[in-house]
């Protein structure tokens, strides 16, 4: 057993700024799945949106967000990310984050669904930028500790129904970590999906511990899908690789097989038009025309090289040239605005029990989050959990409430099977619970999944197969609430409900 003050699941940008809001206050100890670096918070490449520049405002700002949310944002979580969010940012440059700068001050680009131009970048790598300023900031606190390689595999409740810590798998051995206060920030769900922006790690671990011990998700039908990805067609591509929203900030434009802008069809701001719609656009424009969608760098190639310097050589990896050539690209699942529900200081509804960052549904980001918001909302919200934890009183009450099964091997042969299993549940959920949703194939969806129970009773102790029962737990409840949600909004939207439906101006809950 480890015993610490307080315990942080994940190493992203909330994990992170909690864990140096908690320094002064005790023991902080960090567990990640993979290294340290690995998480979304590194792949992040557009920026971080805060209205810092002269023209902008908060209340634009909120207005913006509010507006992208479609009528589901909470306008006091929003009001506090607009608000909080310049004095969170500008205590990152205090310690040393890199924002690029012209010679009038910082380089702030626009992205869809924005009124002003205010996103923070650092050329097209800003969430390494700043994973990196946080990290050196984090090296120097003796108190604040990392374990790295290192599972949560289930939460603990004493008695008193409070979460004192976490049970882990690392080196396939499970031991418990004991916290005052524990924090879930292991970010989201993509890997439910066959096509994710998302790392690997990203399994839904967070909102799957978090569900099993009878937490509140909410939301969870709201999945948005990035509308450009670098594909390769036919060809197997080297991996699924974004292509920042700010690259059409600056200008680039969408055409079909035949060359032609399409966009202007779908939605007046064209290329800037809020994500859902652009990626749903593609969508049907790649349904008509039966071929591939590009983006067209050609209207920025003076600066597309120097700019974005990480899609021009990946692109380059791919043989395109950005400059000249026109990048095939195509939607893939990207962020999930929903998550364990919480309150304004990131209580969840299992005392000493927090969540912050994309893992966490209060109503930010309503049901399409507004690009370059989700690295503000890590900062602004793991700090504001970090000072709710550090309030906390010591346990009173160590003792489970439940034994834990013992966790055990699986049989090689099992051990294939669920594997297999997995990439059934990540194709089936690409294509029936994806982009454009209906009622026939979320009904035979629900039944595959459910056939899939016997999964979930089993105690395996290989990490790789605990991330196959959260796929299926998050799974299970995306295409739930994706049913349950008779309507379209946001980045939700089913062909069979094509309108917004003012009786489902509301959050669906789930809870075990």
């Amino acid at each position: 057993t480890i015993t610490t003050d307080f315990l942080i699941i994940g190493s992203g940008i909330a994990g992170l700024s909690a864990a140096l809001e908690l320094a002064p206050f005790g023991h902080v100890t960090i567990i990640t799945k993979a290294s340290i670096r690995e998480s979304a918070t590194e792949w992040a490449q557009g920026g971080i949106a805060a209205a810092m520049n002269k023209k902008d405002t908060p209340s634009l700002h909120l207005q913006d967000t509010l507006i992208a949310g479609a009528h589901l944002c909470d306008k006091n979580a929003v009001r506090i990310l607009v608000k909080e969010g310049p004095q969170c940012v500008n205590e990152l440059i205090k310690l040393g984050a890199q924002f690029d700068q012209t010679n009038k001050g910082y380089d702030y680009t626009k992205e869809a669904a924005h009124s002003q131009r205010r996103i923070l970048h650092a050329r097209d790598e800003t969430g390494k930028e700043i994973k990196k300023t946080l990290g050196n900031a984090i090296l120097s606190k003796k108190n604040i500790h990392f374990h790295p390689h290192t599972m949560a595999s289930s939460l603990i409740l004493n008695t008193l129904n409070e979460c004192t810590g976490a049970h882990v798998i690392t080196n396939n051995t499970q031991q418990l970590i004991q916290a005052k206060a524990t924090l879930i920030a292991t970010g989201g769900c993509g890997q439910v999906f066959s096509k994710t922006t998302n790392p690997a790690i990203a399994t839904g671990d967070g909102t799957a511990i978090a569900y099993n011990i009878g937490c509140t998700l909410q939301d969870m039908e709201f999945i948005q899908f990035h509308p450009t990805t670098l594909t390769m067609g036919d060809k197997k591509p080297i991996s699924i690789f974004l292509i920042s929203e700010a690259v059409r900030g600056e200008g680039a434009i969408l055409r079909n097989i035949s060359g032609e802008q399409f966009m202007h069809h779908y939605h007046p701001d064209a290329e800037l038009a809020p994500r859902d719609i652009v990626a749903r656009s593609i969508y049907l424009e790649n349904q008509k025309t039966k071929n591939h969608i590009f983006l067209d760098l050609s209207p920025i190639k003076h600066i597309a090289k120097k700019r974005f310097p990480n899609i021009y050589n990946r692109c380059l990896d791919a043989g395109i040239d950005i400059t000249r050539d026109f990048i095939p690209i195509s939607p893939a699942a990207h962020y999930c605005m929903g998550g364990i529900k919480t309150n304004l200081v990131g209580e969840t509804s299992i005392p000493r029990l927090f969540a912050a960052g994309e893992v966490a549904s209060l109503g930010i980001h309503g049901a399409n989050r507004l690009a370059s918001n989700s690295l503000l909302d890590g900062l602004v919200f793991g700090k504001r959990a970090a000072t709710q934890m550090a309030t906390l009183s010591p346990l009173t009450e160590s003792l489970p409430k439940t034994s834990l099964s013992p966790k055990t091997a699986t049989p090689p042969e099992i051990k294939t099977r669920i594997l297999g299993i997995k990439q059934t549940i990540r194709s089936t959920m690409w294509r029936q619970v994806s982009i454009i949703r209906h009622n026939t194939p979320l009904t035979d969806t629900l039944n595959t999944l459910n056939a899939l129970n016997w999964i979930l009773e089993l105690s395996p102790i290989e990490p790789e197969l605990i991330e196959v029962q959260h796929i299926l737990i998050n799974a299970m409840i995306i295409t739930k609430a994706a049913y349950n949600r008779k309507e379209s909004r946001g980045a939700h939207y089913r062909s069979d409900f094509s309108e917004t439906n003012p009786n489902y101006q509301k959050h669906l809950v789930f809870s075990k």
